[in-house]
């Protein structure tokens, strides 16, 4: 069975249930037949033997004993052979007439207490020649009989009827229903074959869906051809949801995938640059290209530029790689603290790296002045968030641009956030801002010494560490606002009397 196929294991199942079921029913009805055939002769001979009982076997002049007159036998529906026995009290025979046949019933002894036990209830007898069963009926002589003379007392009749004939009747219905069948089980199974791969065609294209995505082509989906109430109606429904998902996972790797050969370039050209520019300096003081106390010094000082720029950069990607490990990676030291304070250095800060900078603080949105923004956060690191957001604003927008910084809570959530009026990101620029190593187009300016396009990318991992959210908008009038949203720290109630 484990070799087959699932359409001849449902095939060779289906016929044998379907002969099962017809071989259960033809037994059942045959058996039934045959009991309502019996109770059929059971009551002729009941009905015989009664009318007998009254007559004296002398009473019947010119009959010969061994053979049952025809006309007695026409008179019998169902009774092929039929034998009347005529017993004295003590069970033996008197007389005994048999209709023309070879064979007779094997009767039990029957003296007047044997028949008085039986009580005139139909009972079943063997053969003498290993023939068909014989039904036997036997009852009290009547002590005035209809004709002839009156019986000893306890003298008894008993009449069997051969079931032969009933016996045919339900080989022949045997024999019609096994026929039938059969035929019907052919008939069926050729039905079946054509139903069941009609049904099993789903399946196919299940399969073949299957092998063209084994094959590479991910877009692939199983048709809708079963209704989706049905068995594969709902697997190819819950097949397509699976391999849409696959095609998820399988663009997302790779996009990751290129993400990370990206990531890795971006790194390379990173450290490249600055180990170059020492490298390029180190060489040039060893030749003695790097003559006089002055030349000297802005060597020196440029190689100690590019050595804090290197330190910067690995600095930062480890603390990446350490957001990327959650809290194992780089614990929060949490605590209440307000937004406000963070947004009042960003002022200080911002004025100190570009005093032609008009700086304002107001509440979210540009609405209202400040507001509280009660947080429950690690002050060093969301001070880190503030420091990255102006140093975004202040390297990529022009100098003298003026910038916004908004502090209050808004919908729920503290919010620091930080506009400027620059050249502004496309919207999919702003889709992809946050990502690691990437750098805006022509629509904002980089200035000399801006960072390798992570600051943005560290922003959104702090913030995310807090639980919070981050954003890139337009600035009504030009610009773009990076606002940063932090659950709200709940006020705890001043105890009473305090």
């Amino acid at each position: 069975m484990r070799r087959l196929s699932l359409r001849a294991r449902l095939l060779l199942i289906c016929v044998a249930l379907l002969a099962v079921g017809f071989t259960i029913s033809g037994v059942v009805v045959a058996e039934v037949l045959r009991g309502h055939l019996v109770k059929r002769v059971d009551s002729q001979l009941t009905q015989l033997t009664a009318i007998l009982g009254g007559v004296s076997p002398g009473a019947i002049p010119g009959f010969d004993p061994t053979v049952l007159p025809a006309e007695l036998g026409a008179r019998l529906d169902l009774i092929g052979e039929i034998e009347i026995v005529y017993l004295r009290p003590d069970g033996g025979v008197e007389r005994v007439m048999h209709s023309a046949g070879s064979g007779g019933p094997a009767l039990p002894r029957l003296d007047a207490a044997g028949v008085a036990a039986r009580d005139g209830r139909p009972f079943g007898v063997a053969d003498v020649d290993g023939g068909a069963g014989w039904r036997v009926v036997a009852l009290p002589r009547s002590a005035a009989p209809l004709l002839g003379e009156p019986p000893p007392t306890g003298a008894s009749v008993a009449v069997a009827a051969s079931t032969s004939t009933v016996d045919g009747t339900v080989a022949r219905l045997r024999a019609v229903c096994l026929l039938t069948g059969v035929g019907l089980v052919a008939v069926l199974a050729v039905a079946g074959w054509f139903a069941i791969r009609a049904g099993l065609r789903p399946l196919r294209r299940i399969e073949q869906t299957a092998a063209a995505i084994a094959g590479g082509d991910l877009s692939q989906r199983v048709p809708d051809e079963a209704a989706s109430g049905t068995e594969i109606g709902r697997l190819s429904a819950a097949l397509n949801g699976m391999l849409g998902q696959v095609e998820t996972a399988f663009a997302a790797r790779e996009a990751s995938e290129a993400r990370m050969r990206r990531f890795v370039a971006d790194v390379s050209h990173e450290l490249r640059t600055p180990l170059s520019g020492i490298k390029g300096f180190t060489e040039l003081y060893r030749m003695g290209g790097v003559t006089g106390e002055a030349e000297v010094a802005r060597t020196m000082a440029r190689i100690e530029s590019e050595s804090k720029r290197l330190a910067q950069l690995t600095e930062d990607l480890l603390l990446l790689a350490r957001l990327d490990e959650g809290d194992a990676g780089l614990p929060l030291h949490r605590a209440p603290m307000d937004l406000r304070t963070l947004a009042a250095d960003a002022r200080r800060d911002l004025t100190a790296l570009d005093p032609t900078r008009t700086v304002t603080v107001t509440g979210p949105g540009g609405q209202g002045p400040a507001a509280p923004a009660p947080v429950d956060g690690d002050e060093a690191r969301l001070r880190q968030v503030v420091a990255n957001l102006v140093g975004n604003a202040v390297a990529h927008t022009p100098a003298g641009t003026p910038v916004r910084i908004g502090v209050g809570v808004e919908g729920g959530a503290a919010i620091l956030e930080v506009a400027d009026r620059g050249p502004g990101l496309a919207p999919e620029e702003a889709d992809r801002v946050f990502e690691r190593f990437y750098r805006a187009g022509e629509s904002r300016t980089r200035a000399a010494g801006a960072g390798a396009g992570l600051g943005l990318a560290i922003v959104a991992s702090l913030v995310a560490a807090h639980t919070g959210t981050v954003t890139a908008t337009p600035t009504p009038g030009g610009g773009t606002t990076f606002r940063v949203a932090l659950p709200v720290l709940p006020r705890t109630p001043a105890p009473p009397g305090s």
